[in-house]
């Protein structure tokens, strides 16, 4: 089992767990099974019941309140609930106009649903249901099932129970509903399945370098497989797919971007932002840009993106109050309230030279580091959390710009790393090019070496006294160092012997116990793993060795080899 879930009676806890953490707000009916909300708008005359299977959460049960719905009815893991579930909750929760069903388009959920609304009939209490079917890699006319229904579902009851609490009959309500299901439409991609409860593995397997476009909610299979594209261009195909799918005059919309399960806050947001740029592009005008997990598939790695075509009727019930467990954003977007993005100005003609100073051994770095980012990003993975190859290639990468901009070569890789790179180590090693580029770095003839060695002796301090880190504490000083002693004692050809000695110096830390920085936090663990903040230090006087001794940096191992695990 690889869930955190109850061995039995898990969506009953689950149900259980919801109401503990909103006191006041929600009851738990257990036999049968449903959710009821507390409390309602006076002016609501209409019930809303909807429910379906679990492990789609937060869907139904986070809009389970006022604003929201009156009452909710879990199955189990992806399994309909059973009509009586369902007619039991709207018998608890009607009143005086009746009770709505919401239904999404599922055979088992279309069944009980439609069966409870028949009890409700025999018993005299007025019912109606809205069926949601905006799954558009279904939209098939010769399937009788019709489209699936999925995140839209969200919209639709933030927007039905906003009306309801103003009063609205039965038939005004149904007719809404159908209005907004017409008008919306969503689009689902995978790159990995759920996890299947009873197997503990993927529901399904998709080849390396795949993805599934149109794939369900339940971890139905897509409707096709696709290579794996960047994002900017995935989301460019689904909103053009989607926008082909709704009414021809698309001048705004509600932009739900979901995740199902496994996809990151900072992966949905992002999508959001390409998402308004491609829109925008258009002259369509995003009302509201809704990031976040609403109806997961259990852990399914992939997003799925719903568009609605508003009305400008519809705003003011988006942007109505609520006292759900989920609360969606309701800013309206404009082009004011969008334009709040800030940005770095460029640089002046002023700062720019025809050749700026100390590119050679800037060059040469960045190619090292280049060659060995994923060796670095290795080795961090097994004591530190990854990023290491990434932010320190990303620093090189941005110190060429500055360099082709007129910085010198050495102050180029100080300001980028002082500035702009993050992490740990990112503002150690700018510290170390602060201090290196106090000296002269000609591209045509080696740098005094007691003055780099002075220079570096000072950056060692520099770092000391940031982040406490000694000789022996498994980090970037452990090279450098020794590099600094070979630097300062080396007759002949001192930076291939400051070289050498970085070098050993960063594979030695692998018989070290961390003892500063994220590797710390493994202790015993990281043994055996060179420090990869080392070998960056390690790379640069390698760097600075093949540009101003070139026939003694021969004899210097591979960079790729000895960052190699």
């Amino acid at each position: 089992m690889t869930y955190f879930l109850p061995q039995a009676d898990a969506v009953l806890r689950a149900a259980r767990g919801l109401a503990l953490a909103h006191p006041g707000l929600i009851e738990v009916n257990t036999s049968p099974l449903y959710l009821r909300a507390r409390t309602s708008n006076p002016s609501r005359t209409v019930a809303l019941v909807a429910g379906g299977g679990s492990g789609h959460e937060p869907l139904h049960t986070g809009l389970l309140g006022p604003g929201g719905l009156d009452a909710v009815c879990p199955g189990e893991v992806f399994a309909s609930p059973h009509n009586r579930q369902i007619y039991e909750a709207s018998v608890a929760a009607a009143k005086s106009d009746g009770v709505l069903l919401i239904i999404k388009n599922y055979t088992g959920d279309v069944i009980n649903f439609q069966i409870a609304a028949e009890r409700l009939r025999h018993d005299g209490i007025p019912v109606a249901t809205v069926l949601v079917d905006d799954d558009l890699a279904t939209d098939k006319k010769d399937a009788a099932t019709g489209r699936r229904g999925t995140a839209a579902t969200v919209v639709l009851e933030k927007l039905l129970g906003a009306f309801a609490d103003q009063g609205a009959k039965l038939v005004e309500l149904v007719r809404l509903g159908v209005e907004i299901v017409a008008r919306s439409r969503s689009l689902a991609v995978a790159a990995r399945a759920q996890t299947s409860p009873s197997t503990a593995a993927p529901a399904f397997e998709l080849s390396p370098g795949t993805l599934d476009y149109g794939v369900g909610i339940h971890g139905e299979r897509g409707t096709r497989t696709i290579d794996h594209r960047p994002v900017e261009e995935l989301v460019r195909q689904m909103t053009d797919d989607l926008l082909g799918a709704l009414p021809a005059r698309q001048d705004k919309v509600l932009v739900v971007v979901n995740g199902l399960g496994a996809t990151t806050s900072l992966e949905l947001h992002a999508i959001g932002s390409i998402l308004y740029d491609l829109l925008t592009a258009r002259g369509i005008q995003p009302l509201a840009i809704v990031p976040g997990t609403f109806t997961a598939a259990l852990d399914m790695a992939g997003f799925s993106i719903t568009l609605t075509h508003m009305k400008a009727e519809w705003e003011d019930l988006w942007t109505g109050p609520t006292g759900t467990p989920l609360q969606l954003p309701s800013l309206t977007l404009t082009p004011d309230t969008a334009a709040t993005i800030v940005t770095e100005p460029a640089p002046t003609e002023a700062h720019v030279s025809e050749a700026p100073a100390g590119r050679a051994v800037l060059d040469r770095y960045s190619m090292i580091v280049s060659q060995v980012r994923d060796n670095l990003t290795t080795l961090d993975q097994l004591v530190g959390d990854g990023d290491f190859g990434d932010n320190l290639l990303g620093g090189v990468r941005r110190a060429v710009k500055l360099n082709e901009s007129g910085t010198d070569g050495m102050a180029a890789l100080a300001k980028a790393f002082l500035n702009d790179v993050g992490g740990t180590s990112g503002p150690l090693f700018g510290l170390l090019f602060q201090h290196l580029a106090t000296v002269s770095w000609p591209d045509d003839q080696a740098p005094d070496a007691p003055a780099v060695a002075e220079a570096a002796r000072s950056s060692l301090a520099a770092i000391h006294r940031a982040g406490g880190a000694e000789v022996g504490d498994c980090t970037l000083v452990d090279a450098l160092a020794p590099a600094i002693d070979a630097l300062a004692a080396a007759t002949d050809s001192p930076f291939t012997a400051a070289a050498e000695a970085a070098i050993q110096g960063a594979l030695n830390t692998a018989s070290l116990t961390p003892r500063r920085g994220r590797a710390s936090y493994v202790g015993e663990r990281a043994i055996g793993v060179p420090d990869p903040g080392a070998f960056g230090v390690a790379l640069l006087f390698t760097a600075i060795a093949d540009i101003y001794e070139p026939a003694t940096a021969a004899r210097l191992p591979d960079p790729q080899h000895i960052t190699s695990r």
